[in-house]
């Protein structure tokens, strides 16, 4: 399936989204910081990458532009801050979602935005 770097400065849930992408047959390499982020999409290929927007050391906007300077590859948002994250004029990410996001939701859209991708 897909290789996907997940995002989220809170370790429990940056593990809950790993395990829910993994149970779908996913690799996940997940980080914990935007630092750790950047680094590891300097440092290796994604098909996807799904983030926190409020990182405790930046913004998930540098994740997401980092993503998306590199390759085409989907970024989903998945945060309490949507809002906050949005802006119709200039949408970065692919897609936006709201915290809590039910896992067969994460993983359907993740599938599908890999599928569109690869298309």
């Amino acid at each position: 399936m897909a290789r996907i770097l997940c995002v989220d400065d809170e370790p429990n849930a940056v593990a809950l989204k790993c395990a829910i992408l993994e149970s779908a047959g996913h690799t996940v390499t997940s980080a914990t910081s935007a630092r750790e982020a950047l680094d590891q999409l300097e440092n290796a290929s994604f098909d996807a990458v799904v983030t926190d927007w409020r990182l405790g050391d930046g913004s998930g906007s540098g994740v997401v532009q980092a993503a998306k300077s590199r390759t085409r590859m989907p970024v989903v948002v998945v945060s309490g801050f949507v809002s906050e994250a949005f802006t119709p004029e200039q949408p970065m990410a692919d897609l936006y979602l709201e915290k809590p996001v039910k896992p067969e939701d994460l993983v359907n859209i993740i599938n599908e935005l890999v599928k569109d991708a690869a298309a």
